[in-house]
């Protein structure tokens, strides 16, 4: 049996609606980017786009996840509008007549966090780590503004909603058939990324620590040598069968080490040498990074990576 659903998992991957900055929306019968899909029994996600968002994808992507656990529901992340959540709860009924009974935002960002105001609405529990309600706070209007410009009248009815509970280090509950473990590993893409491990189902909702279909992005507060630091001793550890990443299709953790942990080693190894040979933030815009070129957002995302990268190891 977990043969057939790992091969069914990785068939994903492989259909006509592979990852592609070149598919306005895949599913134009909802505001949604794609119609969720059940992963492993009773756990859905919703695939986003791998591109920017954009008015046709509606800011949808990132993926959305859910779990039927027999005495509830549990999403996780709220999406990036007040629209996206109702569309993702519209989907969640033709599922099941559970409640969702708890909403986990998987880091600050607008597209984990901007769908709050629907849950809340709903009077569901809404967690999210400490560090990442603190990042909502700070910037939460900035993402809140940038979504309305690209999403206009979808845009109604969403305003700022942090979590309703915080926690540090891990948020652990027992619902049904399913235990569900809220775990910060330790420093990763932004403050506050969380990942959600099933452990009795091998499965890891992986948030911003894992990519594979898209490149990861290196923010200004991205420190890369932690995010390393944090694969190694935490989330490798995890050893999961199947990965649920913040961004495309349901994969495995060869994947998302061949696109994160090894990644971030190539570019830190490339802009290592450069430094030694006295090259200058300039030309670091232009080290090769052709191996990864077939990602999506390759073209907005390289080269601020190696600066970003450039500037950190620079005083390393």
């Amino acid at each position: 049996m977990k043969h057939l659903l790992l091969t069914a998992t990785f068939a994903l991957c492989t259909t006509a609606l592979q990852a592609s900055e070149d598919i306005a929306d895949q599913y134009p019968g909802s505001i949604l980017y794609s119609k969720p899909v059940e992963v492993i029994p009773h756990v859905f996600s919703a695939i986003g786009a791998t591109a920017p968002p954009t008015y046709d994808n509606s800011g949808h992507n990132n993926n959305l996840s859910f779990i039927i656990t027999g005495e509830g529901v549990v999403v996780v992340n709220s999406g990036g509008a007040y629209s996206i959540a109702k569309a993702l709860h519209d989907e969640i009924k033709t599922q099941t007549r559970q409640p969702v009974k708890l909403v986990i935002n998987e880091n600050g960002q607008g597209h984990a966090m901007l769908g709050n105001a629907y849950w809340a609405e709903q009077g569901v529990k809404i967690i999210a780590h400490s560090d990442a309600a603190s990042e909502f706070e700070d910037y939460g209007q900035q993402a809140l503004d940038a979504m309305k410009r690209i999403n206009k009248e979808k845009a109604e009815n969403t305003s700022l909603v942090g979590p309703t509970e915080v926690f540090d280090q891990a948020y652990n509950i027992t619902m049904g058939a399913f235990e569900i473990e809220a775990r910060y590993l330790g420093p990763a893409h932004s403050p506050g990324d969380i990942v959600v491990w099933l452990p009795k189902q091998s499965l890891v909702i992986s948030g911003d620590v894992a990519f594979h279909e898209r490149m990861l992005p290196i923010f200004d507060h991205t420190m890369t040598a932690d995010w390393l630091e944090t694969w190694d001793n935490e989330f490798e550890k995890l050893n999961a069968t199947y990965v649920i990443p913040g961004h495309g299709h349901p994969t495995n953790m060869a994947q998302v080490r061949r696109y994160t942990k090894d990644y971030l080693k190539y570019l830190r190894g490339k802009i290592g040498t450069h430094l030694e040979n006295g090259g200058s933030l300039k030309d670091a815009y232009y080290i090769d990074q052709s191996p990864y070129k077939h990602l999506d957002t390759f073209e907005e995302l390289a080269t601020k990576n190696a600066g970003r990268v450039y500037e950190q190891m620079e005083f390393e």
